[in-house]
């Protein structure tokens, strides 16, 4: 069970700060709902966590366990427990996808996975994510679908067992049964004492998962943390309500959010060791 402390972070993409002081404090067994409008730093956060190069942290801090996670590498990131189901998924033409899954395996564990093993957990991972074994043999994520590319995601998270999980809209692009797998796939791992940090713009997805937390990015701060009601609220109001019962306003300039629902550095690591 990992603890992830965030203080003061302060993060810039090319000269521009889009993180502007965050403080998050993620528990053991705790599922973090993070919701917020597009554009304000929540998958910077998610980014900067797993140590995408492009995403220069000026100041602040990240802790897990005590332990500088800023000082780590990407593959070290991972190979301590944390993982992120990506938004964006990259193709990697070239790489077998069960050849990277295996060497992903492999980088969390003192002895290599036996094949026998292996294949059995790849097989038990797939049908619960209900993907065929073929995508085994296929390129990593070349040709998949929006949808495959995403259960693929949580088929890996699967394998690995992270201690910390953060998935970035995991569910955009899925259709109403893979949405199912999904969420039935991230109760699985709750189970077993993962912490998670979730991006979604949709309220069905929290509601199958059952968050322990909300916490609302705006202008590239938490604004506010608090219990599920606060995704209700979001989901009917919008967050224009912010500006009234918090004093808040929203920098950017979004769409009426009334009317919208809330609705590869891994892999080159992994793969090179």
């Amino acid at each position: 069970m990992k603890e992830l402390i965030i203080k003061d972070l302060h993060v810039s993409v090319e000269g521009r700060e889009i993180l502007k002081g965050v403080n998050l404090s993620i528990y053991p067994n705790e599922t973090v709902a993070l919701l917020g409008p597009n554009g304000h730093g929540k998958s910077t956060l998610l980014a900067a966590i797993m140590g995408n190069p492009k995403y220069e942290v000026t100041s602040g801090s990240i802790t897990l366990d005590g332990e500088d996670v800023l000082t780590m590498s990407v593959d070290e990131r991972a190979r301590k427990g944390i993982f992120l189901g990506m938004q964006y998924p990259s193709e990697v033409p070239g790489v077998i996808n069960a050849d990277f899954l295996k060497a992903a395996v492999n980088a969390r564990r003192e002895k290599p996975v036996k094949l026998f093993e292996f294949y059995r957990a790849i097989e038990q991972a797939s049908k619960k994510m209900h993907i065929s074994m073929d995508m085994a043999q296929r390129f990593l994520n070349e040709g998949f679908s929006g949808g495959e590319k995403k259960r693929n995601e949580i088929l890996q998270m699967l394998l690995l067992k992270p201690d910390f999980a953060m998935l970035d809209e995991i569910d955009s692009g899925l259709d109403v049964d893979a949405l199912v797998y999904v969420a039935e796939a991230i109760k699985d791992v709750q189970k077993t004492n993962t912490s998670f940090l979730v991006i979604s713009h949709y309220e069905k997805l929290y509601k199958m998962i059952n968050p322990t937390r909300v916490a609302v990015m705006i202008n590239g701060k938490i604004v506010l943390e608090g219990e599920q009601d606060i995704i209700t609220k979001i989901e009917t109001q919008g967050y224009e309500w912010m500006k009234y019962e918090l004093g808040i306003s929203i920098e950017k300039d979004q769409v009426d959010m009334n009317k919208q629902s809330i609705g590869v550095c891994v892999t080159k690591e992994v793969i090179g060791k």
